[in-house]
């Protein structure tokens, strides 16, 4: 809830001369988060709950916790806003520490808790932070920018040589978050590792791999916040260009144990593959989740080959090696394979997709006209059953929506804070009636619309009611026990159970 007399500002944008600061301007929303706090609530969502031991179920942070945390993220957005204007530290240090300015409230508690100095380094840490990330990330003003930059990113994927078979694994890792960050307008995006995993064809052991190893070391990929319970992890995409960790970089699955060449020696003055790659991303997302390209079938160097001569038709083996980063050897056997298939063929030294090889994903070949709508090709089916992946896609997410089912199922029976037996009045005095266990509930108690009958008088419990696992819950913010404190308390009301009876 808003209070009137703290309405956003309607001017386009806020002087921070009134503020006593050098910076020329702020943006609307980043004065209105200094001058007015978090009206909205935007960087309160995950801040009063964290991820408990187990890795699966939410507990609830203590109300000076959640607050911190609160405060915390108030104070990096603002960092930011002042960083990418190409502001200081001073400067962002006058606009917290400022009385008036609600945005401060964190860094001004901090101050008067444990002292000036502990607080202006508090502002320090945030501010070097704040400022590596604004380097690594683009400031978008408008949805048409976020599409340019989208762009700019395929177009840079789409040219980089992603060597070896990890490499190549990263690039369908990379195309699924692609997708979904072009779903959502915007290099950030949430995605869960469930879905990215199925988008690019591989299991979620492998995508944690890739992710360690390459894309996020490569600067291609950060994951801003690990996801827990009905929501995904929060993604930003990069641009690859981490000083010295760059897409040239990538490594194979199985590391060299040689030693680096001596250029005395003239050993491996040139790479076998070119410095850059040129390749159709679009066919490769659309083909990529399918079992005809799972690790056991064509694999995901048939797919890039693929990509490649979508790109452009007619390529010697040598050319191929250049635009797909594919090994001279690796993109022969793979040919060979394709060509047993139908999917290509080629004339001369020159190597072309099957006028129909693509058919049925909704990709198409340009310059074909093959005269009558044919039927979609059912051939990556076939080729799938061949080599004997044939529904691993459909088994992953089975396997996918029984985890997820299974983590709900936990995250359900924990928001279902147990509690103790009903009470009943004694002779002036409340008593715990127990059950059999700590928290069941016997058939008797139960109400039709899931609430909890009085045995004694036979009316619904203010207050309670049955989970679906039989289990006697009682609704209330102050009940946060554990099962061990709920049995400790099953006890004390067995042993007052019995005195009275």
């Amino acid at each position: 809830m808003t209070d009137s007399t703290h309405q956003p500002l309607p001017q386009r944008h806020i002087p921070l001369a009134r503020s006593r600061v050098g910076l020329s301007q702020l943006p609307p929303a980043a004065a209105d988060l200094v001058l007015l706090g978090d009206l909205t609530g935007r960087y309160a969502t995950g801040s009063y709950s964290r991820l408990g031991s187990d890795g699966r179920s939410l507990v609830l942070r203590a109300d000076r916790q959640g607050a911190a945390e609160h405060g915390h993220r108030i104070t990096a957005a603002i960092a930011c806003h002042v960083a990418r204007a190409g502001g200081t530290v001073d400067q962002l240090t006058q606009l917290l520490l400022h009385p008036e300015h609600e945005g401060g409230r964190h860094a001004r508690h901090i101050a008067l808790r444990s002292g000036q100095s502990r607080a202006l380094d508090y502002i320090r840490r945030v501010w070097a932070s704040s400022s590596a990330a604004v380097g690594t990330t683009l400031a978008l003003g408008s949805r048409h920018d976020a599409y340019e930059a989208l762009a700019a990113l395929r177009d840079r994927i789409e040219t980089t040589p992603w060597r070896g078979e990890q490499g190549r694994t990263a690039l369908r890792v990379l195309r699924a978050h692609l997708n979904f960050a072009e779903i959502a307008g915007g290099p950030l995006h949430h995605a869960s590792e469930r879905q990215t995993a199925e988008e690019a064809g591989v299991s979620r052991t492998t995508l944690r791999i890739v992710y360690e190893a390459v894309l996020k070391p490569g600067g291609w990929l950060r994951r801003l916040r690990v996801g827990h319970g009905r929501e995904g992890s929060t993604w930003y995409l990069g641009d690859g260009n981490t000083p010295g960790r760059g897409g040239s970089t990538l490594l194979s699955r199985f590391r060299s144990t040689q030693f680096p060449p001596d250029p005395a020696l003239g050993e491996w003055t040139t790479p076998e593959t070119a410095t850059t790659a040129d390749i159709d991303s679009t066919v490769l997302g659309h083909l990529m989740g399918h079992d005809a390209f799972a690790h056991l079938a064509l694999g995901s160097a048939a797919l890039v080959i693929i990509s490649a001569l979508h790109q452009y038709p007619d390529q010697t083996v040598a050319e191929l090696v250049g635009t797909s980063s594919v090994p001279r050897a690796t993109t022969y056997r793979t040919l060979k394979r394709l060509a047993d298939h139908g999917l290509v063929q080629h004339t001369g030294e020159t190597w072309a997709l099957a006028p129909h090889a693509l058919e049925g994903f909704g990709v198409r070949l340009p310059d074909v006209d093959t005269g009558h709508n044919a039927a979609p090709a059912e051939c990556w089916g076939h080729i799938a059953e061949l080599h004997g992946t044939w529904g691993v896609a459909a088994r992953r997410k089975a396997l996918h929506a029984a985890e997820r089912a299974a983590y709900q199922e936990a995250l359900d029976r924990f928001a279902e804070h147990r509690s103790r037996a009903v009470v009943l009045v004694h002779d002036g005095r409340q008593v715990l009636v127990p059950v059999p266990r700590p928290d069941e509930v016997p058939p008797a108690w139960h109400a039709p619309d899931g609430h909890v009958l009085d045995p004694l008088t036979g009316r619904p419990a203010a207050d309670w009611r049955v989970a679906t696992d039989g289990r006697l819950i009682l609704i209330t913010p102050a009940d946060q026990r554990s099962y061990d404190e709920l049995a400790a308390a099953h006890a004390e009301a067995l042993s007052e159970w019995e005195s009275v009876a």
